[in-house]
């Protein structure tokens, strides 16, 4: 069984900073990449920002290019995404999550991943 366990949220004024963790962990784990999405109540889950673990391809929402950067520590099976210039529409819950061992991963697509954290609330304030 797959875990992933995010950390950093909190509460900041726009324009802002904060850097969300997800460390994953499990006897299996092996996945191809790893993502973060966001989700307020009412809307669909959205997507943020990818990572794949071999190489260094990134990708990301149009919502986030230039404010946001993903990045990732291979040894210690972590993910970061660092999120500059923070606007109270960044406010969300925000989940990571990684596709299953072998299975087709398209990163923006949030039905390709099979594992997801428990999410973490980032609250940007005006």
């Amino acid at each position: 069984q797959v875990q992933l366990v995010e950390s950093g949220g909190g509460l900041v004024q726009a324009g802002g900073s904060l850097r969300l963790s997800c460390a994953a962990s499990g006897r299996t784990f092996s996945s191809t990449g790893m993502g973060w999405f966001r989700q307020v109540p009412g809307k669909e889950r959205e997507f943020v920002a990818a990572i794949a673990w071999s190489g260094y391809s990134t990708y990301y929402a149009n919502s986030g290019k230039g404010r946001f950067t993903i990045s990732k520590d291979n040894a210690k099976n972590t993910v970061f995404l660092q999120m500059n210039s923070l606007k109270p529409e960044d406010t969300a819950v925000y989940y990571c999550a990684a596709p299953a061992t072998g299975s087709h991963w398209i990163p923006h697509l949030h039905s390709t991943y099979a594992y997801w954290g428990q999410g973490t609330q980032v609250t940007v304030s005006s």
